[in-house]
């Protein structure tokens, strides 16, 4: 009877430090979408001809991929949401395409469904979110 409760207590321990690295971990993909996102906030132009694919601007498809792609978390329990915006004072956006300027903000989102399972506990769904912001400097 003491093992099985031992076992139990292992089992939530385990499942906790999973959950814990779970929030880190999409903690730490918010800010690395956030980073590819501002690295690519150059829009089409003279630096994609001459750098290549590497300085053209980053769509929201583009750091959604790199984000999911990141890690061996689910991607399909993985929801990320960029946003680019006027932030420098004197700074607007075109209608035509997102705020890719140097001084606009990004802001990177990123939701994780994390479901605990744990013997003879019913099974619960946490949703854990992080965001990220930073702004383009070239």
């Amino acid at each position: 009877m003491s093992f099985l409760m031992l076992l139990s207590f292992l089992l939530v321990i385990m499942e906790t430090g999973f959950l814990l690295y779970s929030y880190h971990f999409i903690s730490e993909a918010a800010r690395e979408g956030t980073r590819y996102a501002i690295v690519r906030g150059r829009s089409a132009g003279s630096d994609c001809a001459s750098y290549g694919s590497l300085a053209c601007h980053a769509s929201s498809a583009d750091v959604q991929n790199y984000v999911k792609n990141l890690g061996f978390l689910n991607p399909t329990n993985m929801t990320v949401s960029p946003a680019w915006s006027a932030f420098a004072s004197g700074s607007t956006c075109p209608t035509t395409g997102p705020c890719d300027s140097p001084g606009n903000l990004v802001t990177v989102q990123v939701q994780y469904n994390f479901t605990l399972s744990i013997p003879v506990i019913p099974t619960k769904t946490y949703t854990l979110s992080s965001t990220a912001a930073m702004i383009i400097q070239n």
